[in-house]
């Protein structure tokens, strides 16, 4: 059997982002404000974290859909010139490129107004047996958005990754209260590693404390939780050890796509055969640098510059 071709297949939600720098209050009604500067860049988990690998020399391709729109082709021309694969990029005349709104105020959590729009149309099964087998790691983000990309269709697709040797990443995206435990009790037992936020983690379980989320994650069959807590670091759980990170201080502009980057920078320490702690170093510096500058994508490390941060600046990982 040949070597892979990729690194990573990074499967899921591709979208236009229109990015706001920081205002001083959200506008009232009939309001206008001000902003310095507003920008179209790349969003999703895929394309963010596909963009990522790529910056960091990593060789990836994405499996998703965009609109034949003119954000559907700026998305595309983006993520080819960051060096990412499109040849599994699909296209859609039935519905328009995913966007998102991204709404920053000073002192506050960013805000988002979201269009699922050609996302709803990925259901994952055009994902093949061929793909997947010719990536050492099988990534999928922004599952639980939308119902299309149904349990069952992510399962068999994380059972083709298995009987290949691929290793599985999962993330979600949980907009708002539902039973999430449907579409993930199936997938959970095939997948290596789990990376949700704490809210989403609060969202799917009920449990308000990490510590809890990652238990209930490994009961239900996830190998490796890791539970990103914005601030307060981030907690690694497997059989055998519990991790805590805290996180590099940064000066925050802008904090979309962070949550992507250290998903990317985790990866990156699997692709090396980091260490759990190595790898959730990785994942804290890589998104210390997405949040330096406006946009998903922009502030990312290279790969040399990842490096050096890591070795030159101390993080806590301990035991608990």
């Amino acid at each position: 059997m040949s070597s892979p071709s990729y690194d990573c297949l990074c499967a899921g939600i591709i979208v236009a982002d229109h990015v706001c720098q920081a205002i001083d209050h959200l506008p009232r009604p009939g309001e206008l404000v001000l902003t310095d500067q507003m920008e179209l860049t790349i969003g999703g988990c895929a394309s963010n974290v596909a963009s990522d690998l790529a910056r960091l020399d990593r060789q990836v391709a994405i499996a998703g859909i965009v609109g034949q729109d003119v954000f559907g082709r700026y998305v595309e021309e983006r993520l080819m010139q960051s060096g990412v694969h499109c040849d599994y990029l699909m296209k859609s005349e039935e519905l328009p490129t995913s966007g998102s709104f991204v709404i920053n105020v000073q002192g506050e959590d960013r805000r988002f107004i979201h269009s699922v729009a050609a996302n709803a149309l990925f259901t994952g099964e055009t994902v093949t047996h061929e793909q997947i087998e010719s990536s050492r790691i099988l990534y999928l983000g922004g599952y639980c958005l939308s119902e299309e990309l149904s349990p069952e269709n992510v399962a068999e697709m994380f059972r083709m990754a298995k009987e290949a040797g691929v290793t599985t990443v999962l993330d979600v995206v949980t907009p708002k209260p539902a039973d999430y435990w449907k579409m993930l009790e199936s997938v959970l037992p095939l997948s290596d590693y789990f990376l949700p936020n704490n809210d989403e983690g609060e969202l799917i379980t009920g449990e308000a404390d990490p510590l809890a989320q990652a238990r209930a994650f490994r009961k239900a069959g996830a190998k490796n939780v890791i539970i990103t807590c914005g601030g307060e670091g981030s907690i690694l759980m497997n059989a055998e050890q519990t991790f805590q990170s805290e996180i590099y201080p940064v000066n925050l502009v802008d904090g979309t796509g962070s949550g992507d980057a250290f998903v990317a920078g985790f990866i990156h320490g699997l692709l090396e055969g980091a260490s759990p702690e190595e790898c959730l170093k990785f994942g804290s510096a890589l998104g210390h640098s997405c949040v330096r500058a406006t946009g998903a994508t922009a502030g990312i490390f290279t790969r040399g510059e990842l490096h050096d941060f890591v070795g030159a600046h101390d993080l806590q990982v301990r035991t608990i």
